[in-house]
């Protein structure tokens, strides 16, 4: 299997777990906090990627973490994209209290 065919398999190994987390996401998380959770855990994973290509970059396959990376931050921002402002305002609670 060549290297470009294994990228491809990771990609779609990623997507898969991306879905399983957004399924799991729905039995526990609001309907309007599924979006920012979506978002929140995109990003988290990124930064996780990023650290992990970061401290292998003396190797070779350290760019290809890297692109990983690179792509789930471009997924994170695309789903938080969607996120409508009115939804986060429903998600954070009134105060009654008067200053």
């Amino acid at each position: 299997m060549s290297s470009a065919d294994r990228g491809k398999l990771q990609v779609a190994a990623g997507l898969l777990a991306l879905l399983a987390v957004t399924l799991g996401l729905r039995a526990v998380v609001a309907p309007d906090a599924l979006a920012p959770a979506v978002a929140t855990v995109l990003l988290a994973a990124a930064a996780g990627v990023a650290l992990i290509g970061i401290l292998l970059r003396d190797r070779p396959r350290s760019a290809t973490w890297l692109d990983a990376a690179g792509l789930l931050v471009y997924a994170g921002v695309a789903v938080s994209i969607m996120i409508d402002p009115d939804q986060l305002v429903r998600l954070v609670p009134r105060s009654d209290q008067t200053e």
